[in-house]
Parts: C-alpha cells; structure tokens; sequence
C-alpha cells in the first residue's frame, strides 16, 4: 500500500471515529482523550494493525494516537526528488532530531519511529482540528 492509499484510508476511519463521538456529544477534550492508546485497543480495534498485538508504534507512556501521523511528514508515491541515483519519497519538514533518512535499496523514506511529536496531547490540542485530514494537509506533495 502506498503513502496516499493509506493517508485516504486513515483519514476514513478516524472520521467515523469523532463523527460518531461529535454525536455523542463528546467535547474536544474528551475526543482527545478518547484517542489514547489503551482506550483505542479496547475499543477500536480496527484502527490500527498494531491494536491487536496491544503493540505501540511508539515507546511512551501516554500514548495518543489522535494525529496517528505527523503534519510535518511530507510524501509523494512517485518520489519527492532523487539523490544520489535514489529517490526520495517522504521526509520531515522540520528534520527532527529523532528522525532520520531510511535507505531501502534505491528508495528512500523518512523514519519516524523515534519521533514522538505528534503523539503527545500538548501537542494535539495546539494543532487539533475535528477533520484530521486538515491537519494533515501539507503532507501531500503534489508532482
């Protein structure tokens, strides 16, 4: 599955998510929290493929898994330019210090795994918004 499949599909599911909390009258607050890790594996357990084996995509104790992204990733599945006779096809916009370059052959990818930015809720609620792809929007870049 490429980058753009699974932001679309992502971006699908968390919408049915706070569609259906927004109709239970949930405030931000409580959607916020809603989206922590150990409430997510208990109730939505399709959300992420790692719910199941009640693994975290990062080692922190309070988890949240709300932006389940970074609106600093940027991507392109055709690649965003080419280096060194590789091409490129996600980074970060701010070069993280807990980030770093993946090279896979003549691919390469941002590695995330160490960045913990976007799964914090400080950091959630100063860059929240109900409709996750708007939080999101920078990360496409268009050809």
């Amino acid at each position: 599955m490429g980058y753009l499949s699974w932001f679309e599909q992502h971006a699908n599911k968390h919408k049915k998510i706070v569609d259906k909390l927004l109709r239970l009258g949930k405030t931000k607050k409580e959607i916020i929290e809603y989206f922590c890790f150990e409430n997510m594996c208990q109730n939505e357990k399709d959300f992420c493929p790692l719910y199941a084996k009640n693994k975290k995509c990062h080692e922190i104790e309070k988890l949240n898994c709300y932006m389940c992204a970074c609106p600093n990733f940027r991507f392109n599945d055709e690649g965003i330019k080419r280096v060194d006779r590789k091409t490129q096809y996600s980074l970060c916009a701010i070069n993280s210090k807990d980030g770093r370059q993946g090279i896979y052959g003549e691919k390469i990818h941002q590695d995330c795994s160490k960045c913990t930015v976007p799964h914090h809720k400080a950091y959630i609620e100063e860059h929240f918004d109900y409709d996750w792809k708007k939080m999101m929007q920078k990360c496409v870049v268009w050809g």
